[in-house]
């Protein structure tokens, strides 16, 4: 009968290789050191927090050490990505994100950028996000312009909440309808969407006036002042479009169509041997 021989366990077969105790030797050399390593990098984080929570210690502060260090790894802002703008001022949009290339990627606060950037009046929304290693993503929700305001001589364009978008390039708009007065901004969406659901009519118009910040004057492109409710103008201006449709109301030389009582209307024509009126002279004109 054969009989199977064993070889010693720890024979020369059984030997790593030299390459293998080398691999081996070193592992167990370096393992502590990246304990060590990893330890003090956790001491280091818990003491800059600590500092940054004491008196005189700030997060600001940390947040440029720690983007200063990163920084010599590469961790550098390369490309900053602007999405969605259209009228925001370049030059003002990128004071505002307050970082340039080559700065620490690390070394800005995104929040504070996007609240910066906030402020800008054309702007209703922004994110801002960084995308390691070396790219600053802002993405822009800019204000609609709606209309433009007169007022006290100047002219600004609004967006449908009344906020104030810009005062300059109002130019630009001049297809804008436009709204005259202090409150007019405020009180403007619902009248100029009753308008332009009702186009005949609002072609015709020049401008509204906001009246005692309570009701709307309409001045039409003829000279003549409509007087609106307070309150019910929708309904009057159905009421005049039927009269426009039946009488022609709005081609007649009148001064003035007084609609605000609801049982009455009042033509006022113009004075046979009428005097230059200086206050429908100094009514309201569009921006050139």
């Amino acid at each position: 009968m054969s009989r199977m021989i064993r070889s010693p366990r720890n024979s020369v077969k059984d030997r790593p290789g030299k390459w293998e105790m080398v691999r081996r030797r070193l592992r167990r050399t370096l393992r502590p050191i990246a304990w060590s390593t990893a330890a003090a990098l956790v001491g280091l984080l818990g003491f800059g927090l600590l500092h940054a929570a004491a008196p005189g210690g700030t997060l600001a502060s940390l947040r440029e050490r720690i983007g200063g260090a990163t920084a010599f790894a590469g961790l550098r802002v390369r490309d900053i990505v602007i999405e969605g703008r259209a009228n925001t001022p370049e030059p003002m949009l990128r004071a505002a994100i307050g970082v340039a290339k080559g700065d620490a990627i690390l070394g800005f606060s995104v929040e504070q950028a996007r609240a910066r950037i906030e402020t800008l009046p054309w702007v209703e929304h922004a994110t801002v996000e960084r995308r390691l290693p070396d790219t600053l993503v802002v993405q822009l929700a800019e204000r609609r312009p709606f209309a433009i305001w007169q007022n006290q001589g100047k002219f600004v364009l609004i967006d449908r909440t009344g906020q104030v978008v810009a005062n300059q390039g109002v130019d630009l708009f001049r297809q804008l309808p436009l709204v005259v007065g202090p409150g007019a901004p405020a009180a403007a969406a619902p009248l100029l969407d009753a308008l332009t659901a009702r186009q005949s009519l609002a072609t015709r118009i020049v401008a509204a006036v906001r009246v005692g910040e309570r009701r709307w004057n309409l001045r039409l492109s003829n000279g003549i002042d409509v007087l609106l409710p307070e309150g019910a103008e929708i309904a009057a201006l159905d009421r005049l479009m039927q009269l426009q449709q039946n009488q022609a109301v709005l081609d007649r030389p009148l001064q003035a169509v007084d609609m605000r009582l609801p049982d009455k209307l009042v033509l006022r024509p113009i004075p046979a041997e009428a005097h230059p009126d200086p206050t429908r002279a100094a009514g309201p004109k569009r921006p050139t």
